[in-house]
Order: structure tokens, then C-alpha cells, then sequence
């Protein structure tokens, strides 16, 4: 066997993780579908006018060094170095690989990459390759990012008109100046595919459809004071929304969201599974929209659409496209109504978020049929431990099988955004170093 530790997806978490396990003397694979690493879908897909989420103070992706970004952008593109603001994301983008080149020129043949599609990993720490390679390692870890939408059943996505995700290379491309839109979900990837839409040249109408029509909420104009308030441990969730009320309606949400962001996966693990799933059915939109907040430009750009009126947010349930006329039609059902209408566009975006299904993942669902793997009690995911190692049908650890980033959602909650991440690859770093 191997000494090296393999890591399957070479994105930001994968990218981070192989250049701080080789900062620490371990050797590492990284394995990724393209010679792009570091990149992933958040940053290599993205153009100019895509901003981060979040403030550059808050974006290094070093753990001990937390104002790395910010040194970075006064290195290379000094007119956007504000800590304050919020960066193009292409450009964090370079910044990642920036950081990765120089991890791997540090490290030598320690770090080595990889590039082809994992057919088939093994719980014992073996990946098999489509083009026949099989690479062993003391440990593995899956950090394979967010996959695509998957809203709409396979007759639909491959329905004329139908773009079921956005994200593809040139999946955009055929959209005219004055087509009307149809898009299904109201979050952060419809607001990134408005605002390619709009420096395109796209001028016509747009409606986005989602279950509450809840769009993501707007930063402030400056960061966030810090807010002092407790937090109670190990109360029920109904104790725990009222002390969260007490303290937005003293502090503000937004400093509230900001008290709540380093406990959250504590928080998270300590509701039981039944917890976990109503705060899904019945909290998770609205966290959504004021955890992951827009930059203030984006925020306004998006105001202005809808002043406009050419983008309709609504609330409700949708139906199966059909074509009409030379069009799409669309039936839906208002929130709260019975009576059903119907929404006519030229073309229909899956705007609804990463399709996360590990039992039709082709890496994961063979585990969970041969029972080295099992799904989360609460349904978003692999079941993990605290150090995210998959646990197996009988809900054993399996010793070399990690995962890392957005698949370990089930487990850790909040495992998206960069600050969340950061964390989790130091935690994983250090479970790896100690696994033999």
C-alpha cells in the first residue's frame, strides 16, 4: 500500500486540503477530471461580474493566516484589495491557484496530480480510473464539490428548451437578447445566472419559481458589529429560535447570523435527526437566505430587475414543462391556492441548487448497495463521524474513507462557503496525520 493520501475532486476543499496535509509532510494524490485545480465549479465557472459571498477579510484560504487573501489582492490587483469588499470571484479564483502552485512547488514530488475521472473508489483506500489506473493510498478522501441540478426528471432535462444546468460549458449560449426566461428556483444561482444574462446583453423578462419565493438577502454597506449574546446549549429547537429572535431584535440578523456562524456544526450535530429534519422542512429557506448573503452591488442589480418588472419572483409548486406555440409552458401553483396556472417562457434554467444524491452518485452509491457506506439519518448525505469518516450500514467508521466539503453537509450543516470549509480541512488534516 500506498503512503500517499488520495483525494478525489481538486476544487478549493480538495486543492486546500492536498496543500496543507504536504505542508505537514504527508505525500498526496490529488485527483481531478481536468488540469484545472483549485478551481472547481465556484470559481472556474465563473466570469468577471461574479462576486464572492463573502467580505476578502473573511476569504483566506489559509486557517492560521487570516488576512492572506487580502495581502494577495494588494499584491496582484490592488484596485480591489478593500477587506471590506467583496472580490470578483474568477479572480479568488487565481488566488486558490496561486496558493496551490506554490504549495506543490514547495513540495515536490510529495504532492503529485492527477488528472482523469475516478470510476470506483474502495473503502480501504483505492481509486480505479476510467482509462484502467488504480492508485492505493493509507487514506482517501472525497471531496468531489457540488454536482449539478437534479429538480427535473430525465424527460425533461432533455426537453427542447430545457437548460437543466446552467453551469455547463456553454450551456447559456444559445439565450437571445429578448427571450423570457423561466427559472426554476429563486437563490443564489438564479442571481448569478440573471447577472450573465444581463452582461450579455439579455433584455427580456424573467420568472423564478420556488417553493416560499424567498430570495437571498443583501450584506450590509459595512461589516457586521459584533453582537454579544447567548447562545443556550442543549435546549430545544423552540428555545433556541426564541433566544435567536431576542438577539436579532438587539443586535440586528445580520450580526446575528455572524454570532452564529463559528457553532454552527456544534449546534447542528447536537439536534437529534428528527431535529434536524423538521429545522430542514421548516427553518432551511429562510437561513438559507440570510446566511448566504448577497455583495450590495449584486443585492441592487437584482432590485432593479425586479423594479423593472422584468423579473417575477413567485412562491409555489411547478408541473412538467410542456411546449406551446413555439414556447415553453410551464404550469404552476401558487403557494396556499388549488386553482393551477401557467408561466410562458422561451427557455427554462434549473436554477434550484446542487442535486445531492449520494445512492445515485456514481462513486457513493456503491458503497451504500455493498454497506460500506450508509445515508445520514436526516437525508442530505453520507452518515460521517466527528472527524468525517464514512460510517458503514452498521454505523462503524470506516478508518480510511474521509469526505470533505459540500458532501458532508449531512453531518457538519453549513460545509459550503470558504470560512466553513477552511475549518473543516484543518480539523481533517489533522484526523489524516494520525491515520496509518
Amino acid at each position: 500500500m500506498s503512503d500517499r493520501i488520495l483525494i478525489v475532486g481538486g476544487g478549493f476543499s480538495g486543492a486546500m486540503l492536498a496543500a496543507r496535509l504536504t505542508a505537514t509532510g504527508a505525500a498526496v494524490s490529488l485527483i481531478n477530471r481536468d488540469d484545472r485545480f483549485g478551481l472547481g465549479v465556484a470559481y472556474g465557472a465563473a466570469a468577471p461580474w461574479h462576486r464572492l459571498n463573502v467580505r476578502s477579510a473573511r476569504m483566506s484560504a489559509v486557517a492560521d493566516r487570516p488576512d492572506d487573501f487580502v495581502r494577495w489582492l494588494q499584491a496582484h490587483a490592488p484596485d480591489q484589495a478593500d477587506p471590506d469588499g467583496f472580490a470578483p470571484r474568477a479572480l479568488y479564483g487565481r488566488y486558490v491557484q496561486d496558493r496551490f502552485a506554490a504549495a506543490r512547488a514547495a513540495a515536490g514530488d510529495r504532492l503529485q496530480t492527477v488528472v482523469g475521472t475516478v470510476t470506483m473508489v474502495d473503502p480501504a483506500g483505492a481509486v480505479a480510473l476510467a482509462d484502467g489506473r488504480r492508485l492505493t493510498g493509507r487514506a482517501l478522501v472525497l471531496a468531489t464539490g457540488n454536482p449539478p441540478p437534479r429538480t427535473a426528471d430525465p424527460e425533461t432535462r432533455t426537453a427542447p428548451g430545457v437548460i437543466p444546468d446552467p453551469w455547463a460549458p456553454g450551456a447559456l449560449d444559445g439565450i437571445r437578447p429578448q427571450d423570457d426566461i423561466l427559472l426554476v428556483g429563486s437563490g443564489l444561482t438564479m442571481v448569478d445566472v440573471l447577472m450573465t444574462l444581463e452582461h450579455r446583453g439579455w433584455i427580456g423578462r424573467a420568472a423564478a419559481v420556488s417553493r416560499r419565493g424567498l430570495t437571498p438577502r443583501a450584506h450590509g454597506p459595512r461589516p457586521d458589529p459584533r453582537l454579544d449574546a447567548p447562545l443556550p446549549d442543549h435546549a430545544r429547537m423552540s428555545r433556541r429560535l426564541a433566544a435567536a429572535r431576542t438577539a436579532a431584535a438587539a443586535g440586528g440578523w445580520r450580526s446575528l447570523m455572524e454570532l452564529y456562524r463559528p457553532v454552527t456544526a456544534d449546534l447542528w450535530a447536537d439536534l437529534v435527526p428528527e431535529a434536524q429534519r423538521r429545522l430542514m422542512r421548516h427553518l432551511r429557506p429562510w437561513w438559507d437566505v440570510h446566511r448566504h448573503r448577497l455583495a450590495p452591488e449584486v443585492a441592487a442589480r437584482i432590485d432593479a430587475l425586479v423594479a423593472a418588472d422584468r423579473l417575477r419572483v413567485l412562491a409555489g409548486r411547478i408541473g412538467r414543462p410542456r411546449p406551446g406555440a413555439g414556447r415553453l409552458e410551464l404550469p404552476w401553483r401558487a403557494r396556499g391556492q388549488t386553482s393551477e396556472g401557467r408561466l410562458v417562457g422561451d427557455r427554462l434554467i434549473d436554477c434550484s441548487g446542487p442535486g445531492h444524491a449520494p445512492e445515485d452518485d456514481p462513486l457513493t452509491g456503491p458503497l451504500l448497495a455493498a454497506g460500506a457506506a450508509r445515508l445520514h439519518p436526516n437525508g442530505l448525505g453520507l452518515d460521517l463521524d466527528p472527524d468525517g469518516r464514512v460510517l458503514d450500514a452498521d454505523g462503524r467508521p470506516q478508518p480510511r474513507l474521509f469526505v470533505l466539503g459540500p458532501p458532508a453537509r449531512a453531518a457538519f450543516w453549513e460545509t459550503i462557503a470558504v470560512p466553513d470549509i477552511r475549518e473543516r480541512t484543518a480539523a481533517l488534516a489533522a484526523a489524516l496525520t494520525q491515520t496509518s
